[in-house]
């Protein structure tokens, strides 16, 4: 019997954690049940419409384009009715349905979202032209109206819809998945099908592909509630009938209605909608004095010239000449005017600008137009690797803006373009392998620590999947193996695997199309309210619109930030376009491994690369950049490389033509462009063909490479008569590196902003970490680190004040760098802006000053205290425990006082008489204990000021060696042992499944904090040493999850003040006494009651070094300095 049925109430994974079914297993199980036809009807979105549509396309079967929207009772401007809404299925029957589902989908989102995006009957009139409209499941409006018992209101709704959508395209919806209410429901539908001549449709509420997909799919909708498979009260699906029913099942539970089996085939016969892909959707760019979009590109690259080529070669003419024809001949002349457009408006605005991001480096109408600022002729940089002429696909320039401006670029696109042809563009955050371990392991309770063990067990490599992962790890496969517990996990851990979790918005791409975005694509609303597609970028490329990626980079912002306090300190307007590439100041630094803060380089593993390699200019970062990836650091090409700068080894090549291409990477084939140059000068490929090749070998498509491996071997040996044996050697090494190649642009392009940021600390050092500082002010880990950087860069870091504060940090006249008032909590944005608006009519002069000038609606009590108790009124002369004993009195009399003078009641001699008699009795008192001031600092401005709790316990540090810096453990490999030692900032107590008591802490030094896991054996040991603010030193192993770095306790220690003494191992001999000489000005610098001894390893002498010379044992200078002077092992424990 031929397939006569079609499911038409289909979800997929874009039922987000509801939808179990995969899109691709979806597809090919309708095809092996012999179906023609499938529906997609997610809930209330479309984001899966796209890839449906070519999946189903590409595996022969004709896709039907739904979505099952949800349908407020009232108006969907009215959001007070949780509740009041039903489900409806909406198919498109053609193209202009497809248009009008796209429309209604948005509307929902846009403007009708409360809970679920909502259309009303208003707006589903307005756009119901080509719509099949059926009555849904259960929790459409006409079968909840009967299981009310509300017949008449059931005909009512009816009606309604038949007056919406007309007879043909209205159909009442029966479905039973063995529930008694649908058996009441499909008995009245059928009643009044009859009785209005309307057509009944069989469907399945399909939420999974096969009847045992229902464990995964009840996990999902544990992982969406965040409940447990047994929780009895959570929401689950009662039984297991919500999958895609063959045609036979479906025949069996309405074989008493074929003519509703029927219909299903005859919808989806109804159902034609085209999408249409490649073809370009670019808007209209305004040209002026009717010029055509090629002339007015050309005419700006003209003008162009002068700044970037004052005396152009035939090289740079020929190579405009060539990029413009490629440009025009695809089409791309607006893409080209639309970005420069854009960043022109950014630059003229003072809006920071990268240099470049991605191939678009490669071309010089770029550079002319401004767009980027690396001159591709100069590089060696290829404009194929940008736009391929024998590949169509879309240019791609992908743009970095300073990070707190980047939404002023957007804001100047949409008021250009237009709102409504707009939007941010979707992302989706999906289960990956070890996310969807975790998620399952919880939805199943199982325990913590064997969740967490087989989690760990799957290697970190970039989209592993479980199934590669059993491969690859014989213990994952052993327990899969061996225990039916682990097995069920990854099971279902690979069922819902790589399924979407959650949407977003996504972090640079920017759609802008012809005309109302929505006939192109379905919108929403973002958490953070941007409108956003609901396709995502790929897709939005593949439907031909214009997309591009607006990168929002921090490090742009420090280099904005920076530039500007250079200029409010010494009047200089830096130019970073015209700072010396080779300077011999930022070089030195950078060799000396002074990275903290320098972008791209800062990482431990880079610095050392950064060392080794030793650059004198700009250009040796260019190679930093791609040799500090996974793929090349495990490969030898770093130490090749490394060697190759110093001389230290020859690079042999193949073949002699090679020679010109690997000379600058040392025989290294570094860059994507060097597999493109190696093919076109050996096979005589154009660069065209050469990037093909490229892409085809980076992507290991077999067929493709044989077909091009023998036109490489042809093309040898016709040019330069290679044999077919040593082509084959050097094609195979080309297919090795393209899987490692990066591109040079984007090096060249980042290496740059790395340059420059190295550039401005070298010699701008305080403007420099200011700026960087700011950039960090509200991760208070970051900030506490950067803080220690600034301090052994011996730049002086002052607390906030009320005088001198502006919002965020600010260097002085001297250097010397000042907290931002923003980075005090609860000191609001109004009442920042009231103290500085006061502030303009001259310093605060005392507290009661304050208080009568700042705007007492803006800065309340609490503001007041926060700011006394941080050091920031400590310019007024008093004690913090002086001010904060008199703060509510002078707030009262501020208040009264602005009263007073608004209403004009003021004395006769004005304020100042005023304030004479009416000025504050500040009391004499005894300072708040150091420990608190400290505490006082912590929780309000992030990080100690005036000194840090560990002071006490410096010398302690050292004593109890090898403990590391908390900092240290981004350098620990996961399941190494590791000791740290630090005050205890949090303490939280935690009883195990089995009852026994265990501690989670935040330890922090000097540097940063890090969490400390105390399971219950450690536990009952060291129960005594752990509460709040006391100093501990742990030593563990290291425990490394997706989101933190961790240390479970193996031992706890009290740590002891500083020791008695001090005990300073020298190495080696001082023959020309620069140690003594050293150690002579750290004693000075750092006198105290700490007695000193030198131990002389080469002579076996101690000296105990006289009374003068004794040290501060707390102060954690001494450890520093004699640190820089004589390493890190120089402490001897007596």
């Amino acid at each position: 019997m031929s397939v006569n049925f079609t499911h038409l109430h289909v979800h997929t994974q874009y039922s987000l954690l509801d939808g179990a079914a995969k899109i691709s297993d979806l597809v090919a199980y309708a095809k092996e049940l012999g179906m023609k036809n499938l529906a997609i009807t997610d809930h209330g979105v479309m984001y899966g419409v796209v890839d449906f549509y070519q999946e189903a396309i590409k595996q022969g079967i004709k896709p039907v384009i739904g979505c099952e929207v949800y349908l407020t009772n009232g108006s969907r401007f009215e959001k007070n009715n949780r509740d009041g809404m039903y489900h409806l299925i909406l198919l498109a029957e053609n193209d202009e349905g497809y248009h009008n589902l796209m429309k209604l989908v948005s509307l929902g989102h846009l403007e009708g979202f409360y809970y679920k995006p909502r259309i009303d009957k208003d707006i589903l009139r307005q756009y119901s032209k080509g719509i099949i409209c059926m009555s849904a499941c259960i929790a459409g409006e006409i079968p909840v109206q009967i299981l009310r018992g509300n017949l008449e209101g059931a005909e009512s709704s009816l009606k309604e819809y038949l007056d919406i959508f007309g007879k043909d395209n209205f159909f009442l919806e029966i479905q039973d998945h063995d529930l008694e209410e649908e058996h009441t429901v499909n008995a009245e539908l059928k009643r009044l099908a009859k009785k209005y001549d309307l057509g009944l449709v069989a469907t399945n509420d399909s939420h999974y592909v096969k009847r045992e997909d229902a464990d995964a799919q009840d996990v999902l909708l544990c992982i969406q509630t965040t409940s447990t498979v047994d929780d009895p009260k959570r929401m689950k699906f009662p039984n297991d009938q919500f999958y895609l029913k063959s045609e036979a099942e479906m025949r069996e539970k309405f074989g008493d209605c074929p003519e509703a089996l029927e219909n299903t085939a005859k919808i989806a016969e109804r159902c034609n909608v085209e999408l249409s892909f490649g073809h370009l959707l670019l808007p209209e760019f305004p040209i002026p004095n009717g010029l055509s979009a090629e002339e007015y590109l050309r005419k700006l690259c003209l003008e162009g010239m002068p700044e970037r080529y004052p005396e152009p070669t035939q090289q740079v003419l020929d190579r405009l000449e060539y990029e413009l024809g490629i440009i025009n001949k695809m089409g791309y002349d607006c893409y080209f005017l639309i970005v420069w457009d854009f960043i022109s408006y950014s630059r003229r605005n003072d809006i920071p600008v990268g240099p470049g991001r991605g191939s678009a480096a490669g071309s010089i109408v770029a550079y002319l137009l401004g767009i980027t600022n690396i001159d591709p002729l100069k590089y060696d940089l290829l404009f194929e690797r940008f736009l391929n002429p024998e590949r169509v696909s879309m240019p791609d320039i992908d743009t970095d803006f300073c990070y707190e401006k980047r939404q002023q670029v957007l804001d100047y696109i949409i008021n250009r373009y237009g709102q409504e042809k707009v939007a941010q563009i979707i992302t989706f955050g999906t289960l990956q392998a070890r996310a969807a371990v975790r998620d399952v392991g919880r939805a199943l309770e199982m325990p913590y620590s064997m969740v967490d063990n087989v989690a760990k067990l799957i290697p970190r490599d970039l989209g592993i999947t479980l199934e590669r992962a059993l491969e690859a790890s014989n213990e994952l496969r052993s327990l899969y193996e061996n225990d039916e517990n682990i097995k069920r996990l990854i099971d279902l851990a690979q069922s819902v695997e790589g399924m979407p979790r959650n949407s977003g918005t996504h972090a640079a791409g920017v759609v802008i199309a012809p005309d109302d975005l929505k006939k192109y694509v379905p919108l929403q609303l973002s958490n953070e309210n941007f409108i956003t597609t609901e396709y995502d970028k790929d897709k939005i490329e593949s439907l031909g619109l214009l997309k591009m990626d607006l990168l929002g980079l921090r490090t742009l912002t420090v280099i904005g930030d920076a530039i500007k306090f250079i200029y409010e300190t010494t009047g200089d307007k830096l130019d970073l376009d015209k700072i010396p590439l080779d300077d011999e100041e930022t070089c030195s630094m950078l060799r000396n491994g002074d990275t903290q803060g320098v972008f791209q380089l800062e990482s431990g593993g880079m610095t050392k690369l950064v060392i080794d390699l030793g650059p004198e200019s700009f250009e040796d970062l260019i190679p930093l950049v791609a040799l500090y990836r996974p793929g090349p650091l495990g490969t030898g090409m770093v130490e090749d490389f490394i060697a190759g700068r110093h001389g230290e080894k020859t690079a042999e090549m193949l073949h002699p033509l090679l020679e010109p291409v690997l000379k600058d990477t040392f025989g290294v084939i570094l860059y994507q462009e060097q597999v493109m140059q190696i093919t076109s000068v050996l096979a005589g490929f154009s660069l065209g063909q050469a990037d093909i090749l490229r892409r085809a070998m980076g992507k290991k498509k077999a067929k493709e490479l044989d077909s091009m491996r023998e036109a490489f071997i042809d093309g040898a040996k016709q040019k330069h008569g290679i044999s077919p044996q040593l082509s084959s050697e050097i094609f195979a090494l080309l297919q090795h590196f393209a899987g490692y190649g990066f591109n040079k642009s984007h090096s060249a392009a980042y290496a740059l902003v790395a340059y420059q940021t190295a550039y401005l600390k070298a010699h701008w050092p305080a403007e420099f970490m200011a700026a960087f500082l700011t950039s960090v002010i509200s991760d208070s880990e970051k900030l506490s680190w950067y803080i220690s950087v600034c301090r052994s860069m011996g730049l002086k870091i002052l607390p906030p004040d009320v005088n001198e504060s502006g919002r965020s940090f600010s260097v002085n006249k001297d250097r010397v760098i000042r907290f931002g008032l923003a980075g005090v909590k609860n000191v609001g944005e109004n009442a920042i802006g009231s103290i500085l608006q006061a502030r303009k009519d001259g310093p605060f002069k005392s507290l009661m000053d304050f208080c009568k000038r700042v705007d007492n609606r803006a800065v309340n009590k609490r503001m007041l205290e926060n700011l006394i108790k941080c050091g920031a009124m400590d310019s007024f002369g008093y004690k913090r425990s002086e001010l904060l004993a008199v703060a509510e009195q002078a707030m009262d009399m501020g208040s009264n006082y602005q009263k007073d003078y608004q209403s004009g009641q003021m004395g006769l001699f004005g304020d100042d008489s005023f304030a004479d008699v009416n000025e504050l009795k500040i009391p004499k008192l005894e300072e708040i204990p150091k420990r608190t001031i400290l505490q006082y600092e912590k929780e309000l401005i992030g990080f100690y000021v005036t000194g840090n709790p560990l002071d006490a316990y410096v010398g302690s540090l050292y004593y109890y060696t090898p403990l590391r810096k908390i900092s240290d453990a981004s350098e620990v490999l996961d399941g190494k042992y590791f000791s740290v030692a630090g005050i205890i900032s949090d303490c939280r107590i935690r009883n195990t499944r089995q009852g026994d008591s265990m501690a989670i802490l935040t330890l922090e030094d000097f540097n940063g904090k890090m969490e400390i896991v105390v399971f219950p054996k450690v536990y009952r040991d060291a129960a005594r040493l752990l509460y709040q603010e006391n100093a501990i030193s742990v030593e563990g192993k290291l425990s490394i999850d997706e989101r933190e770095r961790k240390i479970q306790a193996l031992k706890i220690k009290p740590l002891q003040e500083v020791p008695p003494d001090l005990h300073i191992k020298i190495m080696k001999k001082d023959e020309n006494g620069i140690v003594q000489k050293g150690l002579k000005q750290i004693f000075e610098s750092f006198p105290g009651d700490t007695p000193v001894y030198l131990h002389l390893v080469d002579s076996g002498k101690m000296i105990k070094v006289e009374r003068c010379f004794w040290v501060d044992g707390k102060n954690a200078g001494v450890y520093q300095a004699l640190d820089d002077l004589l390493g890190e092992n120089w402490y001897l424990k007596a």
